[in-house]
């Protein structure tokens, strides 16, 4: 259940492929390359119970620097590429990395960071060098392709997004178990999605995402092939579907809707009959874009819940969906309550907190008072979702707790005009929230990134806010639209609210900025 396993059955099968340049790396040069990695990084005094961070695009060696983490019983914090040398800084002093390793490709935040990381152990830098930082390939390549004589299981340490605030470390006990022991995510890829070592899965998002790289190192461990994306492209990854006969594949919502605004002649023209399972998450799809996707693509859509804490799952085929249009399916680990904001058990049908019991322990690295106020005195864990279960135990995400709109005391939840207004022939992609009303406290709005900016206007405002009246109660469509290029939306499909609500409530001192 780990790379050298596959490498030892078929070492010449390719482990992944990089879309963009076509490059493949075999279970051979994963397991040579992670175990010159691994004994690079003991012979560096690394052992059980240590850290490194990376920080770097979607790259060949990304993979072989997590294998030598993960088989040497390390903590291995991914960090995103889009961050500023700062943010990058601050993540890797929490996370306790005594290594970082990053790419020619940011050299610039890498030119910033060589002094202020000088003192941990190493830098080093993949496609080349800068002062400060070594060659992640020399490095390596010096050393032999032996396992490490201690291997164990590692672990990620992953981070929030920080929408809010400084974002945190979710840490998970058990690292140093033995290597190979059977993983949870193998379990669901095989269990739900009938993974094997035959498939090829498509990963069309940014690596350093829990989601994506979970995925992809756990079809490494069944002997699966993952064909990596630079960068999503709604055009490409269809192209690459057809190319690579993909069998599986993993999406967030928006990249449905980019896919389905594309010409229909550019939609038609490719092969998509290779895929059994098109998996999809992150956020809530809406109804009319998940219909849509089944109309186009037929019953391989399966959706899931869940969090980088790992602390439950919710699982929905296609038949159950069109049986519970909405849902995002029932769990399959660990066991949903719906909580009032005091903490008592809701009905079905009454929306309130999303919390899982027994489904996994995990703790905010660092921050003590952010577990425990994740968690009830009973244990059960929440990710700051807000939902509600119908009578068959399906769950439906209505919003989270951090975005709910309280206008004149009515709580309106944004993600129903959210998903009224993404239906919209003329609109790409939007945000809603409150903002300040003198009379209300706060007001619906509506942030749309129009399919054509030329479009943006106070025609298409009054269309938008109509359509929405003819679909829901007034009091939860926008009573204004704003008109923005592209809304600030990271790759893995979480929109930066924060961005745009900061513009409207930076002097009102508000509490949900």
């Amino acid at each position: 259940m780990h790379p050298g396993d596959i490498a030892r059955r078929t070492p010449d099968k390719a482990a992944y492929v990089f879309a963009d340049s076509g490059e493949a790396v075999s279970y051979a040069q994963l397991y040579q390359r992670s175990n010159q990695g691994a004994q690079l990084l003991r012979k560096l005094g690394l052992r059980t119970g240590d850290g490194i961070a990376v920080m770097m695009e979607n790259h060949p060696r990304f993979f072989e620097i997590c294998w030598a983490a993960q088989c040497s019983g390390l903590h291995y914090t991914t960090i995103s590429s889009r961050l500023t040398a700062p943010e990058v800084e601050y993540i890797v002093r929490d996370c306790g990395a005594r290594v970082f390793i990053t790419s020619a490709a940011k050299a610039e935040i890498a030119e910033a960071l060589a002094a202020t990381l000088a003192d941990l152990d190493a830098l080093y830098m993949v496609d080349g060098q800068r002062a400060g930082f070594a060659s992640w390939e020399d490095a390596s390549n010096a050393q032999p392709q032996e396992p490490i004589s201690d291997p164990c299981e590692g672990s990620d340490l992953l981070y929030s997004s920080g929408t809010t605030g400084r974002p945190k470390g979710i840490k998970f006990p058990g690292i140093g178990r033995p290597l190979g022991k059977p993983s949870a995510i193998v379990s669901r890829l095989t269990d739900l999605y009938g993974a094997t070592d035959r498939d090829v899965y498509l990963s069309p998002a940014p690596l350093y995402h829990a989601a994506p790289l979970r995925f992809a190192m756990g079809f490494q461990r069944i002997g699966a092939t993952a064909v990596i994306m630079q960068e999503f492209d709604a055009l490409e990854a269809l192209a690459l579907i057809e190319r690579h006969r993909i069998t599986i594949s993993q999406w967030v919502p928006s990249m449905f809707v980019r896919m389905l605004k594309l010409p229909e002649d550019a939609r038609a023209h490719f092969d998509l009959s290779s895929q059994r399972a098109a998996v999809h998450a992150a956020a809530p799809c809406p109804i009319p874009v998940k219909r849509a996707m089944l109309d186009w693509w037929g019953p391989v859509l399966y959706e899931y819940y869940g969090g980088t804490e790992a602390n439950g799952f919710v699982s929905i085929d296609t038949e159950q969906w069109l049986a519970h249009p909405g849902s995002v399916g029932r769990a399959v680990r660990g066991t949903l309550h719906i909580l009032d904001d005091e903490g008592r058990e809701l009905p079905p049908g009454e929306q309130g907190g999303v919390y899982f019991e027994k489904g996994g322990r995990f703790e905010y690295h660092n921050a003590p008072e952010k577990t425990a106020s994740s968690q009830t005195a009973a244990g059960w864990s929440t990710l700051g979702d807000i939902g509600y279960l119908d009578d068959e135990g399906y769950l439906y995400l209505t919003d989270r707790k951090a975005n709910v709109i309280n206008s004149g005391g009515v709580n309106i939840y944004p993600q129903e005009a959210e998903n009224t207004l993404i239906s919209h022939p003329k609109v790409a992609d939007v945000a809603v929230f409150g903002v300040p009303s003198e009379d209300f406290g706060e007001e619906v709005k509506a942030v749309v990134q129009p399919l054509d900016m030329a479009d943006a206007g106070p025609a298409l405002e009054r269309e938008l806010i109509a359509y929405c009246h003819g679909q829901l109660a007034k009091f939860k469509c926008p009573r204004s639209v704003d008109f923005e290029a592209e809304l600030p939306r990271h790759p893995t499909g979480k929109l930066y609210k924060r961005l745009l609500k900061d513009r409207y409530w930076g002097q009102h001192g508000s509490r949900i900025v």
